[in-house]
């Protein structure tokens, strides 16, 4: 599948604006990855696009979130660790995260989160408006951009990445998709 097919797959199930936009970061953040890691950004890619693909049937039943996107992927054929990489990315269902990949998508869901909210609350909300310092700051905040969950963005440790760098590579591949992205 090509990333154009992926992303109007992408469409077909996801109406919700934000979603999609959260989607195209997540999907920028692991190409970034990928590119750091020497791993394939194609591949990478297609699981940060999609890992939501079911979540505007599953918003309302978080046990099915991230299942029914990984069946639905397996059914139209996309390679088997980018379908195992979208299943375990909910922490819900509690399967283990083997690959590289997989355990980068779980980091990166929340980080794009923590990096939208650090930019909207700068008075150009854009994302040339921060940094890594600022993001680190923010990060500290308990009160700050609630639902990005510190611990799973701190799991970063587990991919090999200390938090700095992680936020750095995070804010870096969203910079690069600003225009898209709105911000």
């Amino acid at each position: 599948m090509t990333r154009d097919e992926a992303y109007l797959l992408l469409k077909q199930h996801m109406k919700t604006k934000n979603l999609i936009k959260h989607s195209l970061a997540v999907e920028a953040c692991m190409r970034r990855l990928a590119r750091h890691f020497g791993e394939d950004e194609e591949k990478w890619g297609l699981a940060g696009l999609l890992h939501d693909i079911d979540y505007d049937r599953t918003k309302d039943a978080p046990d099915r979130h991230s299942i029914e996107g990984a069946e639905l992927l397996a059914e139209i054929g996309l390679p088997e660790d980018v379908v195992y990489a979208v299943k375990v990315h909910n922490e819900a269902h509690g399967f283990p995260r083997i690959s590289l990949m997989d355990r980068s998508l779980y980091c990166i869901d929340p980080l794009t989160g923590l990096i939208v909210a650090a930019a909207l609350i700068k008075p150009e909300k854009k994302l040339a408006a921060i940094d890594v310092e600022f993001l680190f700051k923010k990060f500290g905040e308990k009160s700050f951009a609630r639902g990005a969950n510190r611990e799973i963005i701190a799991a970063c440790s587990e991919i090999g990445l200390g938090l700095e760098e992680f936020l750095g590579l995070g804010l870096d591949a969203m910079q690069g998709i600003a225009v898209e992205m709105g911000l």
